[in-house]
């Protein structure tokens, strides 16, 4: 692939929920067992609350790998990515008509991040969606005593948690599964992905005969600048009531509630 125009660097401001940003990293996004997109040269654009998708300039995108559609949106025109036997229906688009404010992205092109098989940051694998520079997530070990109960029976008491911190949830109380009490939980099916953390596994709890579905959930093998929480379980405080120094707190409106 050519080597693409280096695009200006900076923030863009749109509004309160957009912001295209120059992105310094390595980005390439793979499918059927080809790079379909190479580039230094990415911007990542953010529209609303937690959409986020990388642009790629022309030049770094295997055009040969993308088939026109007829089904174009008002602001978009859609590409079928397609590589040998396999094709991912309308995965890929540029905008058709961008902004002022967008025009720094005109003859950029995006794909559906789902759609693709695997998405890499220089020489790392990431999952679930692309990483926010806006989005934190810091860990912090902790002595303050943490209870968790439900409908008055303690599924948990700790002296010695370990709290993630993220931006735009509350803080999560990771505990010591010796100071969990998991006779009275049981493993569930469901799986999620985190791209800051890793693979989540879930544990539903068991309580004077009720069953409480995915109530607590654990990474048991984080991504490695996650290790600190490895195995650790963590409840949802938006489900149990949880208290911290025999406080309880409040509990929070999340989509998760």
């Amino acid at each position: 692939m050519k080597n693409a125009t280096q695009p200006k660097s900076g923030v863009e401001l749109l509004d309160a929920h957009t912001i295209i940003e120059r992105i310094e990293r390595w980005i390439r996004v793979q499918f059927n067992g080809e790079y379909v997109a190479d580039t230094k040269n990415a911007y990542l654009m953010r529209r609303g609350a937690g959409q986020l998708a990388y642009y790629f300039p022309e030049a770094d995108v295997k055009m040969k790998h993308l088939v026109p559609r007829r089904d174009d949106q008002q602001d978009r025109k859609y590409f079928d990515v397609r590589v040998k036997d396999q094709v991912a229906k309308g995965a890929a688009w540029k905008l058709s008509n961008p902004l002022d404010e967008e025009s720094v992205l005109k003859d950029y092109f995006a794909f559906h991040w789902n759609r693709m098989d695997h998405w890499f940051e220089e020489e790392e694998e990431v999952i679930g969606h692309p990483r926010d520079p806006y989005h934190r997530v810091d860990i912090r070990a902790s002595s303050r005593s943490v209870r968790v109960e439900l409908n008055g029976t303690i599924l948990a008491d700790s002296i010695r948690s370990t709290v993630v911190f993220e931006t735009g949830l509350p803080a999560r109380f990771y505990l010591p599964r010796e100071d969990v009490d998991m006779d009275k939980l049981e493993t569930s099916s469901v799986k999620t992905i985190c791209p800051y953390k890793g693979q989540a596994s879930y544990w539903s709890a068991l309580v004077e005969g009720e069953r409480f579905m995915n109530l607590a959930w654990c990474y048991e093998v984080p991504l490695p600048e996650m290790s600190r929480i490895a195995g650790l379980l963590s409840f949802f405080n938006e489900k149990v009531d949880l208290f911290v120094d025999s406080e309880l707190q409040e509990r929070p409106i999340t989509p998760w509630s």
